[in-house]
Order: structure tokens, then sequence, then C-alpha cells
């Protein structure tokens, strides 16, 4: 759902596919609009195959179903519904436009990181995950707020995307070809690999990083 002028919140970019010889992919992305803000996720279910890509869908689903709650909440809800499931691990963002502030969090090895547009040469900001498989073994759930600012770039990528991607982030300036370069370089032909770009569109009429 949109805000009520029907203008979205961001702009986002997506390259992903399947490990070589399967046809569904483990990999699976959600990006849905909530009155008032945004909800970002990456979902990686374990393993490749159809298994793994019920195990994503299912969480997609699960998320897509009431975005607007908080994070922590989401994260529960999704290992309750993923029981019955081989797991997944996954990076939640959810990003509210009265204040923009982003409030992150991650279960297992999906990758986030936050380019400031303001400061586009600096190291990206990285979320800290915390080690576990939602459907299975959930850890304690201590999400992270920070300011965003009309322009951020937030990116997730699955293990299917060698940690390294971060080194190529100040490379592009446009998302698209930075989303569609670090796929070309950094994509594995072992395992299901997606990366997500989401930029920021703040509502703001100033958008600062000393906001509270």
């Amino acid at each position: 759902m949109l805000l009520p002028d029907d203008e979205p919140l961001v702009n986002y970019w997506v390259a992903e596919r399947p490990i070589p010889g399967e046809s569904e992919s483990g990999d699976q992305y959600l990006v849905a609009h909530y009155p008032g803000g945004v909800l970002v996720a990456v979902v990686d279910g374990l393993g490749h195959g159809a298994a793994a890509n019920h195990a994503a869908k299912l969480a997609i689903e699960t998320l897509a179903a009431q975005p607007s709650d908080p994070v922590e909440v989401l994260m529960q809800r999704c290992h309750g519904a993923l029981r019955p499931t081989r797991g997944a691990v996954m990076t939640l963002a959810s990003i509210r436009a009265d204040i923009d502030m982003l409030t992150w969090l991650a279960v297992g090895n999906v990758e986030a990181v936050l380019r400031r547009s303001q400061f586009p040469d600096a190291k990206p900001i990285a979320i800290l995950p915390r080690g576990g498989i939602v459907g299975d073994r959930l850890p304690a759930l201590n999400p992270a707020s920070l300011p965003i600012a009309g322009g951020d770039l937030l990116l997730l990528a699955t293990d299917g995307i060698a940690s390294m991607f971060v080194r190529d982030i100040v490379r592009l300036e446009h998302p698209r070809q930075l989303v569609n370069h670090i796929f070309a370089q950094h994509a594995k032909s072992t395992d299901d690999a997606l990366i997500l770009g989401v930029q920021w569109i703040s509502r703001s009429k100033a958008s600062t990083y000393g906001r509270p």
C-alpha cells in the first residue's frame, strides 16, 4: 500500500538468479509500502531448490501481510510460520517517512549496507547480523535505528553474492549500474544469488542526519 498520494517512497533495482541447474530460487525479496513508510526484506531459504524456495516465499508472504509492524515482531512472526520448513536467514529494514528513520534487523548472513548520498566516498554503514535460523534457532532480537536522507542507497545481498562486493560500492553512482555491476562481478555459481538496491526518496522539507 502506498501513501495517500500514491507516490512511492523508494526506487529499487534487483538482480537475481537461481543456482545453475535449478528453476526455482531460495533467494527472495520484498519492497512493501505501508502508510507512512516502506518495508524492505531479503530472505534466503536454506539450501536451494524447491524446498528453499518454499521457505523463502512463505517468509515473504508473512511479511507482506502486515508490513507496518515493527521488524522484531515481523521476525518473530516469520519464525513461527517457518517452523515446518527448512528455515531461512533474512534481513529486514523498515523506513519511516515522517522522521526519515531506518530500523533494520538481521538473522543470519544476508548482508545489508547503507551508502550515504551526502558522503558517497565514505565507508558504507553495515548491519550487525546475529547468528541463527528463522524457523529453527532465533537469537535475541535487537533492532538498530539510524537516520536516512533522500538519495541514500540501501543494498541487501544474500550469500550467493561474495562479501567483497562492498569494495565496489563507491565506484558507480547510479544504483542500477551498481546493482548490475555487483551481480556480474560477485555472484557465485555455486548458490542462488540476489542483490537488491533501494534508494530512499525523502518527503521531508529538510532531510538531514541530525534529526531525532
